[in-house]
């Protein structure tokens, strides 16, 4: 990989030596929790098998978020060495190792073992034999760093978005290395996020039109696609995803993207969550007006809303949470190193980067994450975001 160039995302003069074996490991990694992803949300939308569970928050949880975690943390142990990898991560086993989850945990290990088996494909080393229950458990829970101001860990959200999986729309497999507080690298997973843009649609469940249209292994369009980045190099790369039975071709697949140039209000478009019950949509919505943003906001599940504005789809995602909710630092930490290293601007409400030093949340928070495209852009909605604040119930 040392006689990459820059235009194939090559690490000479893009690279710091230290992170290349990270970034190499992480994007190869996340290419396969892709697959794996893709896999299973093929079964759960062709039929209800109990491989959905719901949390104590109400939220849901499948096989596909306990295999991704196994399977990036396993390969992550196994590539750097497991008392050198400290991983924080969305799920725990408790409510897998209970009596009554023995077939969804069979589930687990099986969906672990045959993407690990696939290792090979995407230029990784599988396990020379098939992992066993108690194997799966362990590199659940090894995922159980707190994060902190020093030292240097992984922030991964196997599934973010697991609502938008569940309903067979948008959702991302979300990986960061995170030191001394800082998110250094970032990659971003993105299975039904087309690589070209005008295959994309907002309109809701879209890409189940087009893959009946055009079947996913088909090599005329690419239906998904991963972005990465390290803090600092000012590029963000685009990949498709690996499709079919092909070998993994890294970085010759990847290209550069870079966010719109748009500083305009009146032209730009905004993210939002789908879920109300995390963010304020008429709070948006109002400011939306305010600020003389015409189009349609864009609703979509998960961080994929951080790859829209890195490669130009949309300009602006605002999140303000009802009063309770604590943002998790890995539904940002990816996608934040995505969009600055794009040329976007990356903070909270009161115009301060995001702090990933406290733990497992953005302590700290001012009022809700700002994320737009440019400077300019980000600075006129942080003065509106002032300018309507007192007069919002959040």
């Amino acid at each position: 990989m040392e006689d990459q160039e820059e235009n194939t995302g090559g690490f000479n003069g893009v690279m710091e030596p230290n992170y290349s074996r990270e970034l190499d490991v992480a994007v190869r990694a996340v290419q396969m929790a892709c697959f794996l992803c893709q896999k299973v949300q093929q079964g759960l939308i062709s039929k209800s098998n109990g491989q959905v569970q719901s949390k104590e928050d109400s939220s849901p949880v499948t096989v596909a978020d306990w295999s991704v975690q196994a399977t990036v943390s396993w390969l992550l142990s196994e590539s750097f060495g497991s008392k050198k990898v400290s991983i924080v991560a969305e799920e725990d086993i408790q409510s897998l190792s209970k009596v009554e989850a023995a077939d969804l945990l069979e589930s687990v290990v099986k969906t672990v073992n045959d993407c690990l088996a696939e290792a090979p494909r995407f230029g990784l080393q599988g396990p020379q034999m098939a992992l066993g229950t108690s194997e799966v458990l362990a590199a659940i829970s090894r995922c159980n760093s707190n994060g902190g101001p020093t030292g240097r860990f992984w922030a991964l959200d196997p599934v973010d978005g697991t609502l938008g999986f569940v309903r067979g729309d948008q959702y991302a497999v979300a990986l960061a290395l995170i030191e001394d507080g800082e998110p250094v690298l970032g990659v971003l997973g993105c299975p039904n996020y087309p690589m070209r843009k005008e295959w994309l649609s907002y309109q809701h469940r879209y890409h189940r039109i087009i893959s009946k249209l055009t079947p996913p292994t088909s090599e005329s369009w690419d239906k998904g696609c991963v972005m990465y980045a390290r803090r600092g190099s000012g590029k963000t790369w685009m990949q498709p995803l690996l499709q079919g039975h092909k070998k993994l071709v890294w970085p010759n697949s990847a290209r550069p993207v870079q966010v719109s140039a748009i500083e305009s209000p009146a032209l730009a478009t905004f993210c939002e969550p789908v879920e109300k019950s995390n963010s304020s949509h008429s709070f948006t919505a109002g400011l939306a007006h305010s600020v003389g943003l015409r189009k349609q906001p864009l609703r979509v599940y998960s961080m994929v809303k951080y790859a829209a504005i890195a490669r130009g789809d949309a300009e602006i995602f605002m999140k303000f949470a009802r009063a309770g909710y604590k943002e998790k630092i890995w539904d940002h930490a990816a996608g934040i190193v995505i969009i600055q290293e794009a040329g976007g601007v990356v903070t909270d409400a009161g115009g301060r980067p995001l702090d990933f030093s406290k733990g497992l949340y953005l302590e700290g928070l001012d009022r809700g994450v700002i994320a737009c495209a440019g400077a300019k852009l980000h600075e006129k909605i942080i003065k509106a975001v002032d300018a309507s604040w007192n007069s919002s119930s959040l």
